[in-house]
């Protein structure tokens, strides 16, 4: 059986230790397709807050957000010391539950390079100066980042590991339509070529059962994706949680979530045709609380994980 290149597997041959991402959630970020810069509700499946933590250091900025031509940030002092206490706790814990040893800051929660270079520049170098960070790895969109920031994280790549996150989803632009988007696909192609074209790391995240998509298209972004030079990936089953869009289209019967048969057969052909170079971030997705209305298989990690190696078994495969 030929183990999946994972990106633990690519941390630990780097760096030699157990490495582990601290993800973490600052208030005052928000997205262009939910301040109406590009469009207005978010993502069908986005539930806009959904993300906020469990912390009142972060939500006590409720209503106050960001965007890349602010012209000022009252609340940076506050927002350092939250991404401060998140590092903290959440490290604290990796260490005693995990052994972690070193760490990449994940900011992960909405887009995190959606805000003037002088608020990105005092978050990242702050989460570098933390113990054992060895680097970050941030979660944005393409129509989210300017070559100025781009630019910037290629200075931080000289001293320290930078990956850069792109929501792919789908190449598909009627796909991208459909669950309120905000931009093409020629948009995500653009500034993943340009990143890669910097010498950054672009990890992209890929969804499978989008509405209205095929087995045939769920590959072709699938193919793309990779031909695009991206450097690790990341898959997910499209759930349905409460207080969406996609909510209301799957209570109306108007959308019908992947069944786990699709999505196993979608994501082992997707892992044949990956080049072996691309590392795997994750393979599946879900919440297991009752926010989440359908698919029902997505509720239990652990039973997904067990299936999936079910399924890569048979073309000698494991992850």
């Amino acid at each position: 059986m030929e183990q999946i290149y994972t990106y633990g597997t690519y941390l630990t041959n780097k760096f030699g230790s157990k490495v582990y991402k601290v993800g973490i959630q600052i208030s005052g970020f928000t997205c262009p397709n939910i301040d109406g810069t590009v469009a207005k509700g978010g993502c069908t499946f986005c539930e806009n807050d959904s993300f906020s933590a469990s912390t009142g250091q972060v939500q006590s900025l409720k209503g106050f957000h960001l965007n890349m031509k602010s012209s000022e940030n009252p609340y940076l002092a506050k927002q350092l010391a939250q991404l401060e206490f998140q590092f903290n706790a959440l490290s604290k814990k990796q260490i005693k539950e995990y052994g972690a040893e070193k760490f990449i800051v994940y900011f992960q929660s909405f887009t995190n390079t959606y805000a003037p270079l002088e608020t990105l520049q005092a978050l990242y170098e702050k989460a570098l100066s933390f113990p054992n960070v060895i680097g970050l790895s941030i979660g944005t969109r393409s129509d989210s980042v300017s070559e100025e920031t781009l630019d910037y994280l290629c200075e931080l790549s000289k001293r320290k590991e930078i990956w850069i996150e792109f929501g792919i989803q789908s190449v598909f632009d009627v796909t991208l339509q459909k669950i309120n988007r905000g931009h093409d696909s020629a948009n995500v192609k653009e500034w993943v070529l340009r990143a890669k074209a910097k010498g950054l790391n672009v990890c992209g995240h890929l969804i499978f059962g989008l509405p209205g998509e095929t087995k045939e298209m769920m590959l072709k972004t699938s193919k793309q994706a990779y031909e695009w030079g991206i450097d690790s990936i990341k898959y997910h089953p499209l759930y349905v949680v409460k207080r969406t869009a996609l909510a209301n289209d799957f209570i109306k019967g108007t959308f019908t979530p992947i069944q786990e048969e699709e999505y196993l057969e979608v994501l082992v052909e997707a892992l044949k045709i990956k080049p072996k170079h691309v590392s795997v971030q994750r393979v599946t997705a879900g919440i297991n609380d009752d926010s989440l209305l359908a698919p029902q298989w997505c509720k239990d990690k652990n039973t997904q994980l067990k299936n999936i190696n079910k399924a890569l078994k048979p073309v000698g495969l494991k992850y």
